[in-house]
């Protein structure tokens, strides 16, 4: 053997070590060009991993105590639990909508009536405002009864010759208008 390695010296040739050193130029070049999205890359792949692991850990854990805990007697009187509760929700919301239903008719006839009335005010001539004018009027003296109260002497805020454009104000701050014409300068 030693003569085969002498013989290949002597030929001329020098014996190469066959290692990796053919891709490390390569991935010095991939690595100067792309080392940042690369490591960042890295990074997301180990997240999303370390998130699966829990997940899938979590939902093994809560299955295996799920169909275990569970028999199937409690199951079905949970479903007709639940199904019995939607149908109250249900009942519930179907008088809800009829009572909404049934008020909005009346308020629909009500309009209609009226407009009856008004239509048949202006065919005599009569003023077709008069039984909406007294209703209103009747309202508002019931609101503005209730609620009299006494009216308090109070000091105005201004004195009443007052005017903001005037100028006239007192105090320290006065507008001034800026001068006209160029500036003084250079």
């Amino acid at each position: 053997m030693e003569a085969q390695g002498d013989a290949n010296v002597r030929d001329g040739e020098v014996p190469q070590n066959q290692d990796l050193g053919f891709v490390l130029p390569p991935v010095i070049a991939f690595l100067s060009e792309y080392g940042w999205y690369a490591a960042f890359a890295c990074v997301g792949v180990y997240l999303l991993l370390q998130h699966l692991r829990k997940n899938r850990s979590t939902d093994s854990q809560s299955s295996t105590v799920s169909t275990s805990s569970q028999d199937p007697d409690s199951v079905v009187q949970r479903q007709v639990a639940l199904e019995a509760s939607r149908r109250r929700m249900q009942e519930e919301q179907d008088a809800r909508a009829a009572e909404f239903r049934d008020r909005q008719q009346r308020l629909e006839e009500d309009k209609r009536r009226q407009k009856i009335e008004m239509w048949e005010s202006m065919k005599e001539g009569k003023s077709y405002k008069g039984k909406a004018q007294v209703a209103q009027q009747s309202t508002e003296e019931a609101t503005s009864s209730s609620s009299l109260r006494p009216k308090t002497d109070k000091k105005p805020l201004r004195n009443s010759g007052y005017s903001p454009l005037s100028g006239d104000g007192g105090g320290t701050c006065s507008w001034r208008p800026g001068r006209r014409g160029p500036s003084a300068g250079g």
